[in-house]
């Protein structure tokens, strides 16, 4: 080792300091959930709507969950609902 190459300073890591810039929100990708079926065509249908947050940026997925969680309250409270009285219902 020489005095010169001793007696100098290290060179700042300059390029490792500094922000590359800003950095780009990693593009949607599926989650890999599996959604089973549960036998119930409105429950399932609704379960089916989630694999559209796959495809929308997270700020996208509360829209989807939201609009998911209304059509199983829907579904659920139709199930509390008394049956409608059908034209051959003689209760009188």
């Amino acid at each position: 080792m020489t005095d010169e190459a001793a007696a100098a300073p290290p060179e700042p890591a300059a390029a490792a300091a500094e922000p590359a810039g800003p950095a780009e929100p990693a593009a949607p990708a599926p989650l890999g959930v599996v959604r089973t079926p549960t036998g119930h065509p409105e429950v399932d249908a609704r379960l089916e709507r989630l694999a559209d947050a796959d495809h929308l940026p997270a700020d996208g997925h509360a829209a989807v969950y939201e609009d998911v969680h209304r059509g199983l309250r829907e579904a659920l409270t139709a199930l509390d609902a008394p049956p409608a009285p059908g034209p051959n219902d003689n209760r009188s």
